[in-house]
């Protein structure tokens, strides 16, 4: 009997990603075994020093080098790498559940859709990190899409030249903003995997505290603005 054509690549951006790669790989396969679908994981290693290489490729995954400094970057080579027609976007820290890869095949094979994000749900929740995200909602609201994993056919991507290397930061919200309207160009809807979204960790809090967002919406402002050393504060220059 022979092998089922590739359905999906997954595609993740790590950088010494050693503590949380192998939870992120194990959930994209246990969720591709679920839906019954050939699923591939593309992983962009930048700047790696960890074991987040041995431990990807041990678990089934394919790795890619792009060392430059710029988020963008790493999601594009990842992609560019991978081979399924279709694609899902996923970061290191974050999760699938056991019904994401049959929801994103659904919607992803639909012609209605020009593709879309999910539903993020955190590992964690405390007073501290609900206020954070207060200071975080007006920017989102302010676009009305989804974010968090992003889904889309791979010539999509190729139309759409993939995420702006420009950027530093916020580079997913430019990224949908483009899918939308590129989805409104050819009459087709920006989707949302609402019900079997994915999880993420609040490795980032549990760092700068939970408050962290709530004290410095000077900072949050300034990340959604792409300012360079705002990003680097909070993304690239964190020891982890």
């Amino acid at each position: 009997m022979s092998a089922k054509p590739l359905a999906l690549s997954v595609t993740i951006p790590a950088h010494n990603e050693a503590r949380f790669i192998g939870r992120c790989i194990e959930s994209v396969f246990q969720s591709a075994q679920r839906a019954d679908q050939s699923v591939e994981v593309v992983v962009a290693l930048n700047r790696c020093t960890d074991q987040t290489q041995a431990i990807a490729e041990s678990l089934g995954a394919r790795c890619v080098v792009e060392d430059k400094k710029c988020i963008s970057a790493v999601r594009n080579a990842a992609i560019r790498a991978s081979n399924a027609p279709a694609i899902a976007t996923i970061d290191a820290d974050s999760w699938m559940s056991e019904n994401t890869v049959a929801a994103v095949m659904h919607r992803v094979q639909d012609p209605v859709y020009v593709g879309g994000g999910s539903m993020i749900k955190p590992e964690r929740m405390s007073v501290g990190l609900f206020f954070s995200a207060l200071t975080v909602l007006p920017y989102v609201v302010k676009h009305r899409l989804s974010y968090g994993m992003f889904w889309f056919r791979k010539e999509t991507f190729d139309e759409l030249n993939g995420f702006d290397e420009k950027m530093v930061s916020v580079e997913d919200v430019d990224f949908a903003l483009r899918l939308r309207a590129l989805g409104r160009q050819r009459g087709q809807k920006y989707g949302t995997v609402w019900r079997h979204g994915i999880t993420t960790s609040c490795r980032k809090f549990d760092t700068f505290g939970d408050w962290y967002f709530f004290k410095n919406p000077g900072l949050v402002r300034r990340i959604f603005e792409g300012d360079r050393a705002a990003a680097d504060h909070f993304f690239y220059d964190v020891d982890r």
